[in-house]
Order: structure tokens, then sequence, then C-alpha cells
């Protein structure tokens, strides 16, 4: 069971006003859990810059009527295999297809890899989405 230490911080009162109205519209329970929940992300946002293994998710949308495009997203996926856990593959509609491809790996190669299928023709919108693996933050 870990401890609890508690400590005090002083901020600017127009700043803690802006922070106050940014936890409610958030619905933390109090500041505690909106400071630990921003000391996480910046603990994981150095976790990517020193290239920990990283867990995320890349989100595709394109075009379900482009020619070959599907054979060459999913071919490219094969160079990047190690690093792909999971795919869900979702119709949007008659011409549109969102693809999720769950990753856990380098976040240098999770970003070549979004970067290397969004740029391909009839993909019209692609994203990373990066945390951690929970190994390092608690």
């Amino acid at each position: 069971m870990s401890k609890l230490f508690r400590f005090g911080v002083s901020l600017d009162k127009d700043l803690l006003d802006k922070f106050d109205r940014l936890i409610r519209v958030k619905n933390y329970p109090n500041r505690s859990e909106a400071f630990r929940d921003l000391i996480r992300q910046e603990l994981v946002k150095k976790q990517w810059e020193d290239d920990k293994e990283i867990a995320g998710a890349i989100i595709l949308i394109y075009d379900h009527h482009r020619r070959k495009l599907i054979n060459k997203l999913t071919d490219i996926q094969h160079d990047f295999q190690k690093m792909i856990i999971s795919t869900q593959h979702i119709h949007l509609d008659h011409n549109n297809c969102l693809e999720i491809i769950a990753v856990k790996g380098n976040p240098k190669e999770a970003q070549k890899l979004t970067d290397t299928l969004k740029s391909v023709k009839g993909v019209k919108h692609g994203t990373l989405s990066m945390s951690s693996t929970g190994k390092e933050i608690e």
C-alpha cells in the first residue's frame, strides 16, 4: 500500500480560479485528483521522450472504395507486426471505414507506423494516441 503525502502549492488566484473551473468541467472530484492526473500525464510524456515502451491506438478513417487501399494498409501492418497487438475494422457508412490498431512498443516506431499508414492515398485521417503500459506509472 502506498503512503499518502500532503504538501502545499502556491498559485496565483486567477490561475487557481481557472484551474477550479477546468476541474469542474472535467468532473474531477477534487484538486488532488486533478493534480495526480496532470503529474501522471507529464510522467507518461517523459516515457515517450525517453523511448520507453508505450501502448497506444492508431485510428484511421479511409475510403472503402479506394482501389487496393486495404491491401496496402495490410501490407504496411505486416511490416510492423511485432508492435501491433490487435486491429478492429468498423464500417462507418457505405463509403467510409474506421480502423483502430492497438500497438505496444517503441514510441518512435509507433509514430513511424502511423505516419506510413496515414500517408497512403485514400486515407482521409489518421492519428496516434499514446499512453503508458502502466509499468512505470502508479
